[in-house]
């Protein structure tokens, strides 16, 4: 069956309602496109989606946001103000990093108050922190302002760059670069733990991603009052207000290419949608593994996919908890605690792949700053800890140890939130094997291909696919790379890739 007037030339199909394929569909409705958006979730969002459980929301993945110039940008596109879309809140502090031996580190967006903070756990690091910020500002000129909302597609965008990333180091790691700056291991961690944001290895990331801190310090960090829900949601009024379709509980099984060309999709089901643009959302190892399955490939052969360095997994823990909003206070909204150790608990999880006994843990309190996230009286948390991805000779088997982790898991949080469990009255959990079967990701990866300096940029599956004309990738696992602000710019970059709608001409009487 083929879906009736959708074959003319400017009808594009967008693979996906994640934040990426949301953000796709909006620069192309603003660029004249009749877009039909097609997920298998039964609400927008993607990995940024929730689940409602009685009565309690569960926002299933990124909770904070960053960089709000890219939400702003992306509504101006349409026409529109995004802050009358959605209600963000700037948080202060941005979050608190916990150590077993008691001592904190509270992240702030005044430059006085982090030197305090340092000053108080290592006097002797002032110096070496005024270092790293400075070395973070020049890292974020180069790679965020200069890099993540360009086309790199074209080898030569990448290798003109390289003597300023020689310059800067790139080739060592963003741990390597705050052990260079600060002597204290609790600093080390505190100013390179971010690329687990986004699903990278602080032991082997570039440090250009230590542009991060310079974008919380400058941007601050932010909350969406409704969760990233709430702007999955009003992403899609903005797609319908432009005319175009977000249908749900429908999957694509096959992208149809005809002479090196795309030409439309076909469902799980047989229907047939014709256009001649498509934009995948999907994990780009689903897109070219699955979804172009039938089509020889040049780049992107299931031999190069297979050999690429995947993100890590995650085990997350959502549960709700009966009458105890004024129940520890001292327990903020985003909270970072750390295990005895750093660098072996990291070798576990990207390179043996061990589901080690220790861990480190991100606890989420949405309902001390949102009270739509519980019933009143009562608290919403989710406590998330990074895992091996599925990919190792000797995966976990989470269908056996998912109730074990979770025992291990909460004995962890009792020493933050004392007597929590006999609150707890409602409950789930997401482990690697439930991101390969929900999300159709590649080995139950957290966030698609570990964003390396040899797996970023050229070296990243392109926004523009080699593989077929008329075919784009959005989404984590392309330029720039994971993270909402990443997933956001890669709609920036198709749109500037993809030219203007062709004008429609006059409709004909039917008579005629």
């Amino acid at each position: 069956m083929m879906t009736p007037d959708q074959s003319d030339s400017h009808a594009a199909i967008v693979i996906g309602a994640g934040l990426g394929g949301l953000a796709a569909a909006m620069r192309l409705g603003a660029k004249g496109y009749a877009v039909t958006v097609l997920d298998r979730l039964d609400r927008p969002g993607g990995r940024g989606s929730s689940v409602t459980q009685d009565g309690h929301r569960f926002d299933l993945g990124p909770t904070i946001i960053t960089v709000p110039q890219v939400y702003e940008q992306l509504w101006a596109a349409c026409g529109r103000d995004f802050h009358k879309d959605v209600d963000l809140r700037p948080m202060d502090p941005f979050y608190e990093v916990r150590w077993p031996d008691g001592s904190t580190f509270t992240a702030r967006q005044d430059t006085d108050a982090m030197l305090a903070e340092v000053a108080r756990l290592s006097p002797g690091d002032v110096k070496g922190y005024q270092k790293f910020l400075k070395d973070s500002e020049r890292r974020y000129v180069l790679g965020f302002e200069g890099m993540v909302a360009k086309p790199m597609h074209r080898l030569w965008e990448t290798i003109k760059v390289l003597p300023q990333f020689a310059m800067l180091r790139a080739d060592q790691s963003i741990l390597g670069l705050a052990k260079r700056r600060v002597k204290d291991a609790r600093l080390r961690m505190a100013l390179s733990f971010h690329p687990l944001f986004i699903g990278g290895d602080p032991r082997h990331v570039t440090s250009m991603y230590a542009l991060v801190a310079y974008l919380e310090k400058e941007f601050g960090v932010h909350y969406a009052m409704g969760g990233v829900q709430a702007i999955a949601d009003a992403m899609v009024k903005v797609i319908r207000s432009q005319g175009g379709q977000v249908r749900h509980g429908v999957e694509v099984d096959e992208i149809l290419v005809e002479g090196d060309a795309a030409q439309g999709v076909r469902l799980t089901d047989g229907e047939v949608i014709q256009a001649p643009l498509v934009v995948s959302n999907a994990d780009a190892g689903h897109t070219y593994q699955r979804l172009l399955r039938r089509k020889q490939r040049k780049r992107w052969t299931d031999r190069k996919l297979t050999s690429r360095r995947w993100s890590m997994g995650l085990f997350v823990w959502y549960f709700g908890t009966k009458g105890t909003a004024q129940m520890w206070p001292d327990m903020g909204h985003h909270t970072i605690t750390n295990a005895p150790r750093y660098e072996g608990l990291l070798k576990d999880i990207f390179i043996r792949g061990k589901l080690a006994d220790d861990m480190s843990l991100y606890i989420h309190r949405p309902s001390v700053t949102d009270p739509s996230v519980a019933p009143a009286g009562d608290d919403t948390f989710y406590v998330l800890s990074p895992v091996p991805h599925l990919g190792f000779d000797d995966p976990v088997d989470w269908e056996t140890e998912t109730q074990t982790y979770k025992a291990k898991v909460q004995a962890e949080v009792e020493k933050y939130l004392p007597g929590f469990a006999a609150h707890i009255s409602t409950e789930m959990t997401l482990t690697p094997a439930d991101f390969r079967d929900r999300y159709l990701s590649p080995n139950g990866s957290g966030f698609s291909i570990e964003p390396r300096i040899l797996q970023s940029a050229w070296f990243r599956p392109h926004n523009v696919s080699e593989e077929a004309k008329g075919l784009y990738l959005v989404g984590a696992g392309t330029h720039p790379g994971a993270g909402v602000p990443g997933v956001i710019s890669s709609a920036e970059v198709l749109g500037k890739l993809v030219p203007d709608a062709p004008a429609q001409p006059e409709l004909k009487m039917a008579a005629e």
